[in-house]
């Protein structure tokens, strides 16, 4: 008899939130997920023996779950949650005020009425951690680092005696409340890795895997790929063609979950589901017997659009298509495939959080028999994939979905027209499979790469990319190994999807700031590790969406004496400002050093000064000020200036000053000044002769560095301008 068969897989993945340089972690959510997702998705399990899935696991998410269950790795939530509420400063309690409350207000924050009052008053007040710090006592602060811990526990753990007793306690908690929630998530969190093993051991899952880091393998394997699914797609500047760095992310990922799980991943959810042929051949030499896409890219492979008719379902001929296994053979390559029901997954992801649980389930088991019924009817098998996040989901539904699921299980385990198996199961089954000698590169986004390329941003990051990697070509000869070792490691981790996804104007969030950061970081190391310097670029974001700061045109010429030392008010009146924001949006742990930057001309020079936020005794490493002159209409600048002053003990121990464009030195403290003026005391100043810059308009920026890593910027985005005209022209363009 013609059988159908569900596969379900679920995908569990978290970005790499590593510093690798200096061990600290920025985002909590691997944590928070491996404490509410994880563990439980598989636990519920237990009580369905005959329902079997496919878990993918990212070894990155795998190895920071590790980390934190070995107590070797913490991040700023967690450090807030964790401190004694008396002792949080002015700073860490407004970090409260902005963070502990990022989950989701019905199912996590309204389910505690404690939890949801001190919301409902954060908002009441605007938002505003700063305006709103002041009105939250040391008790509100308790409850709130307890119950925004509580508000991630799995329902299973919710259920422990414990952790129940302190739910039904509700508001008032202890010190020692809050110091047993904190030591009780490492405890939770050490079950869900085992978890999984054993689950795979007897049978009841398969766990698959990705590429180590999350790459959009095709792009690793050539950036090309990008105009392949999108004619026309503008591509950064600098091809990336890495094919060696994609075997080595997908060799990892297979080591990893054999050595962690006891058993060699048989197949693989390529991150995205972005696929190509040559991603697939890759896959294929390492022994990788599955993979997984979405319909998009089996729709453009085959010319096929798999339109639903008025009730959601596919036509016969379409259905017999997409409900298979397929498989690709092209000279030695051999690959089994399938392809994701777009639609039916989607409804678990975005539509039943919204049903009755039973109501829904009734729904996605009709939707599934309905779908495949033609196909079965006909003596032919059908295999109706459905994939999607196994953690994001779950957010949206009442106690983490999991009566819907209970349900969903329950109806799949009595019926005995399905058959729900892991998809080695499913293939070891199946008899008709369709052949593929042919495949259109894309992703399960629209069937193209065009989130994580094309755009600006996305296509800087590429390039940036691209520079580290090439630098470390011509490099890593000839260091060391144990250099060789982290500044690939870090190549490795910036080749992954998660950089890109916030990049370009499709997706945003809250910690957009910290991912471009955290990107620029592990670039940044990739040069400090190999002894280098990164380039100046990477002190600025590559995203555009960074709160505005306050920002004046030069509106008279100025002379200021260059002391560095008491700012004289009215010597510099006049001067272009850039005044930095409140930087309310960045991350608890970073350390901010700059307030703002003043600059302006006279007839013969170019001033500029850069001040601190506090004393700048306190700061030894290097300040960089990067110049740049254009003529109108130029697509290149006419010169390019890069000023540097290495600064000990709160003096200037050495500067000098390059001509980029010429690679030759202009001015040093070791040579002729060539009337170059530089002091640093309270703030930071100099002025340079206009001669050196021929232009009408003048691009201004400051860092500062230390151990050669970018600590802070000015302007946080693009440049300072100043137009070089006459006073009476600037008087008047200044009414």
């Amino acid at each position: 008899m013609s059988a159908l068969r569900v596969v379900i897989l679920w995908h569990q993945h978290q970005p790499f939130y590593i510093d690798l340089v200096t061990g600290a972690y920025r985002l909590p959510w691997v944590r928070l997920h491996a404490l509410k997702d994880y563990y439980g998705m598989v636990k519920l399990l237990d009580e369905f023996p005959d329902v079997h899935q496919t878990f993918n696991l990212v070894p990155s998410l795998v190895t920071q779950v590790q980390e934190y269950v070995s107590g070797g790795a913490s991040d700023p939530f967690f450090d807030v949650a964790a401190k004694p509420a008396a002792d949080l400063t002015v700073e860490d309690r407004q970090f409260a005020l902005r963070y502990l409350f990022q989950a989701h207000p019905v199912n996590m924050v309204g389910r505690y009425p404690r939890y949801r009052e001190l919301w409902e008053r954060f908002r009441g007040l605007g938002e505003s951690p700063e305006k709103a710090e002041k009105y939250f006592q040391t008790q509100d602060f308790t409850d709130l680092q307890v119950l925004s811990q509580l508000a991630w526990f799995d329902e299973y753990f919710l259920n422990e005696p414990e952790i129940a007793e302190l739910v039904n306690k509700g508001r008032d908690f202890s010190r020692t409340d809050q110091s047993f929630v904190i030591a009780r998530e490492r405890a939770l969190m050490a079950k869900a890795l085992p978890a999984h093993a054993e689950a795979a051991k007897r049978g009841s899952i398969e766990i698959s895997t990705s590429p180590f880091y999350h790459p959009i393998l095709p792009l690793v394997c050539d950036t090309d790929a990008g105009a392949a699914s999108s004619p026309g797609l503008p591509l950064p500047q600098k091809r990336f063609r890495h094919p060696e760095d994609a075997a080595e992310q997908i060799e990892r990922g297979l080591d990893l979950h054999e050595k962690v799980f006891g058993l060699r991943p048989r197949g693989m959810w390529p991150s995205e589901g972005s696929v190509s042929e040559e991603a697939i051949v890759i896959a294929h030499k390492l022994g990788v017997n599955w993979m997984a896409s979405d319909e998009g890219v089996l729709g453009r492979t085959l010319g096929v659009n798999f339109a639903r008719d008025a009730r959601g379902d596919l036509p016969q001929h379409l259905g017999e298509k997409l409900y298979t296994i397929h498989r690709y053979e092209k000279d030695d390559t051999r690959m089994n495939l399938i392809f994701r029901d777009h639609t039916i997954s989607d409804l678990i992801g975005f539509v039943y959080s919204g049903m009755d649980p039973q109501e829904a389930a009734n729904h996605l088991v009709h939707r599934i028999k309905s779908a495949a019924q033609g196909i079965v009817l006909s003596g032919r098998d059908a295999v109706l994939p459905i994939i999607l996040d196994g953690e994001n989901a779950w957010e949206h539904y009442p106690k983490s979905g999991r009566e819907f699921l209970r349900r969903f299980y329950d109806k799949l385990q009595r019926d005995p027209e399905i058959e729900a198996v892991t998809i080695s199961e499913a293939i070891a089954r199946h008899k008709n499979f369709s052949a593929l000698n042919s495949l259109v590169p894309g992703s399960w986004i629209d069937a193209n790469f065009n989130v994580w390329i094309g755009a600006p941003e996305d296509n800087r990051s590429w390039d940036y990319l691209s520079h580290a990697r090439n630098f470390y070509e011509q490099v890593a000869p000839s260091c060391v190994e144990s250099q060789r070792k982290l500044a690939y490691e870090e190549l490795l981790i910036a080749e992954g999807s998660d950089w890109n996804w916030w990049y370009g104007p499709e997706h945003h969030t809250a910690n957009d700031r910290d991912f471009d950061e955290l990107y620029r970081k592990h670039l940044s190391n990739v040069y400090q590790a190999l002894g280098g310097t990164p380039p100046d670029y990477l002190s600025q974001p590559i995203s555009s969406a960074a709160v505005r700061p306050h920002h004046l045109q030069q509106s008279a010429f100025i002379r200021p004496g260059i002391t560095g030392d008491l700012i004289r008010y009215f010597e510099w009146m006049g001067a272009a400002t850039y005044t930095a924001d409140d930087r309310s949006g960045a991350m608890h742990g970073k350390v901010f050093l700059l307030d703002s930057m003043h600059a302006g001309i006279d007839e013969a020079n170019l001033y500029a000064r850069l001040d601190f936020l506090q004393t700048s005794e306190a700061f030894e490493g290097e300040v960089v000020a990067n110049i740049e002159s254009w003529a109108k209409g130029a697509t290149a600048p006419a010169s390019s200036l890069r000023l540097a002053a290495d600064i000990k003990k709160g003096k200037i121990e050495s500067w000098a000053l390059e001509a980029l464009n010429q690679s030759a030195q202009i001015a040093s403290s070791a040579g002729p000044a060539n009337s170059t003026v530089i002091a640093f005391r309270r703030s930071f100043e100099f002025r340079l002769p206009l001669s050196l810059l021929p232009g009408r308009t003048l691009r201004l920026r400051f860092s500062l560095w230390q151990n050669r890593l970018p600590m802070d910027a000015l302007p946080v985005e693009g440049w300072m301008e100043l137009q070089v005209i006459s006073e009476e022209e600037m008087a008047s363009t200044s009414v």
